[in-house]
């Protein structure tokens, strides 16, 4: 079945509205939660309620929606769920112990309920052929996204508030005007999220996305405690735009010629980088040559393991539940580095970290050299002999031009 570009467009665009949302609400939170006089029990409580509520929504939805033929009401109410989580914010500085747990727990589910169903409903519009390029037109999005509306976002509580619930707001215009195609959607086959993790072909992708995204959560303390906390955020933006650049070209070679191949190489590229690293951790230029790194590389990942790897994975079946466990090692990393990340830096040497890194990024490319191939042995061996004809069409037209 042919998808309407409109649909197809929509889509992408509801997924960027939730994910843009996040970044802004989550940094938000962050923010209030570390303006208060909480203790340092209470900040800690604060991040376990806001990473425990997106990771239980994300797998309940998960395992209700894709029984739901009609999604509508899901959906909708979903997406009010946003506008008063963004409207609570308004709140947060007068908020106390007792009632911050609450508007946290509101952002987490605001993100996670839902999240699954637009991402399944991503691998729906798509085909295994062409998910990648997708992917990355959706991550070039995201990015686009994140930075206009940061160029909107005022200073003030109140007005940022008001800005994030009317964001949401035309996410719910947008699917409107699409006319959700999830309406009457056609139920896959029924299967337990235990067995996905009984599933070979799965642990041998998520594995190596785990261990990246365990290691991945000390980068950014340590930059912080080395380089300044300018540095490190001049760092991440710059990474962040190197990511969006070569997303597309992660998306075309990832469609062209395997997702392995080109995560091999992700993986390759960090553990160059965290050695690079590891060798002088207070040189600047090793910390530039790290960053253009891990702009490459997250431009890889941010495809791979965010929208094509659990759509391939899952062939006939419903994929909700294959992208709420996708999306959960890059839900720890964020929970990892603003609470184990500063107690570790500041224990463990930057030598021995930055080592350490590297030893086990590589050791994370084990599990992907036996992993399967999602991309259809037939697409490739198509593409392989149609480059074959069109290299040997311009031979030909050379050597006819020399005649």
């Amino acid at each position: 079945m042919t998808i309407p570009l409109k649909v197809a467009l929509g889509n992408i665009f509801l997924i960027v509205n939730v994910f843009v949302w996040y970044i802004y609400a989550s940094a938000i939170l962050r923010d209030a939660v570390d303006n208060t006089s909480f203790t340092y029990f209470e900040k800690l409580c604060c991040d376990i309620v806001l990473f425990l509520s997106i990771v239980v929504s994300m797998l309940l939805s998960a395992s209700l929606v894709s029984n739901l033929t009609r999604r509508k009401y899901f959906v909708l109410t979903w997406t009010f769920t946003g506008v008063l989580s963004s409207l609570g914010l308004m709140l947060l500085e007068s908020a106390t112990i007792g009632i911050m747990p609450f508007f946290i727990f509101l952002v987490g589910i605001s993100f996670g309920l839902g999240l699954p169903l637009y991402m399944a409903d991503f691998a729906n519009i798509t085909r295994t052929e062409n998910r990648a390029r997708w992917g990355s037109a959706t991550i070039l999005s995201m990015f686009f996204g994140t930075f206009a509306l940061g160029f909107m976002m005022p200073t003030n509580l109140f007005l940022s508030a008001l800005m994030l619930a009317a964001w949401r707001l035309l996410g719910l215009v947008i699917l409107f005007i699409i006319k959700d195609p999830l309406e009457d959607v056609k139920i896959g086959k029924s299967y337990s999220l235990i067995l996905l993790f009984k599933d070979r072909s799965v642990l041998l992708y998520l594995i190596p996305w785990t261990v990246f995204s365990m290691i991945n959560y000390l980068v950014w303390p340590i930059g912080n405690k080395i380089q300044g906390e300018n540095f490190a955020t001049f760092s991440a933006l710059l990474s962040n735009v190197i990511a969006g650049i070569f997303a597309p070209v992660a998306g075309f070679i990832a469609d062209n010629f395997g997702r392995k191949r080109i995560l091999i190489l992700g993986f390759i590229l960090f553990g160059i980088g965290y050695a690079v690293l590891g060798i002088n951790p207070f040189n600047i230029y090793a910390w530039y040559f790290y960053t253009l790194i891990d702009g490459i590389a997250w431009g890889i990942f941010y495809v791979i393991f965010w929208f094509t790897i659990w759509g391939d994975l899952a062939h006939e079946r419903t994929s909700e539940k294959y992208y709420a466990v996708g999306i959960l090692p890059y839900v720890l990393s964020g929970f990892l580095r603003v609470t184990l990340g500063p107690f570790i830096v500041n224990t463990v040497s930057e030598y021995a970290i930055f080592s350490f890194a590297a030893f086990f990024l590589f050791l994370a490319v084990i599990p992907l050299m036996f992993a399967p191939e999602t991309l259809p042995e037939k697409t490739l061996r198509e593409r392989e002999l149609r480059s074959y004809i069109e290299r040997a069409k311009r031979i030909r037209e050379k050597f006819t031009k020399g005649q």
